[in-house]
């Protein structure tokens, strides 16, 4: 058991590292319940969305189909009959497969709903930058964020190939109002003014005592908070650091302060989806990326039973950096995401809990370059100009 004065210390070092080098600071007052896969995710994320009495606020980069987006439409709508204001904000590029009978359910019902950057715009140039996030906000009170999208694939508990791994975290207390301003900027993005109800909203309740920081992960040219966060984590780590991410290829800055950290002999884990992965690409890229970190020392994980879909960061059993964002360079420089840093040993332990369970469903990766195919080797080549892509 560590020594009081210790976890002291490395409470107040992680802290810092987070708000020296973003202007963002720890909310305390929140509580936080991890869910885990869509059979706790889906009925959390619809219980809160009946008990709403005054706002909903969503927005997601998938909606496709499925029994779960016919559910959800139809709860949007009925809350939205019911007098309840309900805005929803889908990415274009994302929600592309998504039934447009679902569309007209939720406006025909009174929900206002609004595409993020149509195709169709004359501002071409953005048409690559894409809203990530995924967030609902209830009341101004509950806000549910993390990797989960509204589709088939989500339902269920991972137990086969049809049912992707995830996690989504509920979030009850101030952090919310967090949540609701990354909304509003992607609301803001789709033509709409700032309402005067958003800025009269009453103080949050506290609900626990869990602090909680809210990344806003908006695309800035050359500069992202999110990962700068993730940098100063990854410079503050003492003991271990676990990365779970559907998607790992990050910046050279980032896979040079893994390595550094390796060298002051912190350990390091990484688990990414294995045969199940839903873009191939993506996982010639990673390989690319974490071989070298092998040779180091690290130790890489391939998840075998279906798509991993997590997005969880963890430093030294103390602190999580989870929500929407991978660890790869669209999620950096491209897309709008939604972090938050939650300082609590108790949550963090929990998500290692779940990431030693997801491990024993994994093999050890034991890749070096030697062993990769001629094909690999030539398609790594070819993509390293569009790396940023993936």
């Amino acid at each position: 058991m560590s020594h009081p004065e210790s976890k002291f210390a490395s409470h107040k070092k992680l802290r810092a590292a987070v708000e020296t080098i973003v202007s963002t600071r720890f909310i305390g007052g929140n509580h936080v319940k991890v869910l885990k896969n869509g059979d706790e995710i889906f009925p959390a994320m619809l219980s809160a969305l009946s008990q709403a009495k005054k706002s909903i606020d969503f927005v997601t980069f998938i909606y496709w189909e499925g029994d779960i987006a016919r559910t959800f439409a139809a709860r949007l709508a009925e809350k939205a009959r019911d007098g309840i204001r309900v805005r929803v904000v889908l990415d274009a590029w994302g929600s592309m497969p998504m039934d447009e009978e679902l569309v007209h359910t939720m406006t025909s019902a009174g929900v206002q709903l609004e595409h993020f950057r149509p195709k169709a715009r004359w501002k071409f140039w953005e048409n690559d930058h894409r809203t990530h996030r995924k967030i609902l906000v209830i009341d101004d009170q509950v806000g549910f964020t993390g990797g989960v999208g509204i589709a088939s694939e989500w339902e269920g508990d991972a137990r086969n190939s049809e049912e992707w791994r995830d996690t989504h975290f509920l979030l009850d207390g101030p952090i919310a109002m967090g949540l609701k301003a990354t909304f509003l900027t992607d609301w803001r993005d789709t033509g709409h003014a700032v309402n005067p109800s958003d800025a009269d909203s009453k103080a949050v309740q506290k609900r626990g005592d869990v602090e909680v920081a809210l990344i806003d992960g908006s695309v800035q040219i050359g500069y992202d908070d999110a990962e700068r966060v993730l940098e100063a984590l990854i410079a503050a780590a003492e003991q271990r650091i676990l990365i779970q991410t559907p998607y790992f290829n990050p910046s050279d800055i980032v896979l040079d302060l893994l390595k550094a950290a390796m060298e002051r002999d912190v350990e390091v884990d990484l688990l990414v989806p294995g045969p199940h992965i839903d873009k191939r690409v993506s996982k010639i890229m990673a390989e690319e990326m974490y071989i070298p970190l092998i040779s180091m020392g690290a130790r890489v994980w391939i998840f075998q039973p279906t798509m991993m879909h997590v997005k969880a960061f963890l430093v030294d059993s103390t602190i999580s950096m989870v929500g929407s964002i991978n660890v790869n360079r669209r999620s950096m420089l491209k897309d709008e995401e939604t972090a938050v840093v939650i300082l609590n040993e108790e949550i963090t332990q929990i998500l290692e809990e779940h990431y030693r369970e997801d491990i024993r469903r994994s093999c050890l990766s034991e890749a070096e370059e030697p062993q990769r195919s001629v094909f690999h080797k030539i398609l790594s080549k070819i993509l390293k100009p569009v790396k940023q892509e993936l």
